[in-house]
């Protein structure tokens, strides 16, 4: 048997509108191997201000959570030229986004790549295709904290891909802050989705596809509560609308009552049930399952042909 060849560490890291991510990994022959996760839900979209700017409390939130990081990179001693540090939806707006990297790059010392809607949305496929099985063409839905990107695809080519204005965390604020919530917070949110979703509906469903992948916190957060209570991995709309319901019987906003949702994943479920139920709704969808992996992964996967590409080069 051939010796594979193993890769020095190398490190992607997302920062999200909902959650900062680093995988560490190795090239195991031509494939990327994970030998460390670090994640931390900085929820950065929650702290944009009326004015655009990103409050001190939740940027400060965020460099904490990138002096952690620096540590890992550290301890794994991963080399300055083996890390990609991408970034999406909130520091694409925020009016004070160069404060944000003035103050991040003496703690994490790499430059922070702020990628478009679009560019995000090809990651999130690519990660998707290198760490989910599922034939023919599909549909690849990815809830962020401040964006939601869709995207069609078959194998390793993009039919369609699209970022909408719209996630977890700004949902959070804007319909579902006050609890116990109500079933108009929920048709208020799904008529939003809706709002933005009509220009591009004709298409999707002129696209089809024949099968629905997930791949973002509010779908993670959904199957592991479906996976806490032994059921069906799969999200269904009568799965949605029992999950809105139990939510509407909560009194507490952090839904101590549902069985199986942990503190972490509490303050965006409504949303993120909110934000799923419009989707199935509008474009007909039956079923949906959780892709293993999404824009981290896809950003691990870039790494690791730009280190190849490097390494031949020599």
């Amino acid at each position: 048997m051939p010796l594979l060849t193993v890769s020095q560490p190398y490190a992607a890291i997302t920062l999200g509108s909902n959650s900062f991510n680093m995988l560490v990994a190795n090239t195991v022959g031509n494939k990327p191997t994970v030998i460390a996760k670090y994640k931390r839900k900085v929820r950065l979209a929650e702290g944009i201000g009326d004015d655009g700017i990103l409050s001190e409390h939740v940027m400060q939130r965020g460099l904490d959570c990138l002096a952690m990081f620096a540590d890992m990179l550290a301890q794994h001693h991963i080399a300055r030229d083996n890390v990609a540090v991408f970034a999406t939806a909130t520091l694409r707006v925020i009016a004070n986004a160069d404060e944000f990297h003035q103050r991040a790059m003496p703690i994490l010392q790499h430059q922070i790549e702020v990628i478009s809607g679009l560019r995000e949305a090809e990651l999130i496929y690519q990660g998707m295709v290198a760490t989910t099985h599922c034939d023919g063409r599909r549909l690849v839905i990815d809830i962020g904290g401040a964006s939601t990107e869709l995207i069609i695809g078959d194998g390793n080519k993009v039919l369609f891909k699209t970022s909408l204005p719209f996630g977890c965390v700004l949902f959070n604020q804007r319909f579902f802050s006050q609890a116990p919530l109500h079933i108009t917070d929920f048709e208020q949110a799904i008529d939003y989705v809706n709002a933005i979703l009509a220009a591009y509906r004709s298409q999707l469903l002129e696209l089809g596809w024949q099968s629905v992948v997930g791949a973002s916190g509010a779908v993670q957060s959904v199957v592991s509560v479906l996976q806490h209570r032994q059921g069906s991995e799969l999200i269904t709309l009568e799965i949605l609308y029992a999950f809105r319901d139990e939510i509407l019987s909560q009194v507490d906003e952090n839904f101590l009552g549902i069985k199986g949702l942990n503190a972490e994943q509490a303050p965006t479920f409504a949303a993120g049930v909110a934000i799923l139920t419009a989707l199935f709704e509008s474009l007909a969808i039956t079923s949906l399952q959780l892709a293993g992996g999404a824009l981290r992964e896809g950003v691990l996967q870039l790494l690791a042909e730009r280190i190849a590409a490097s390494t031949r080069d020599r």
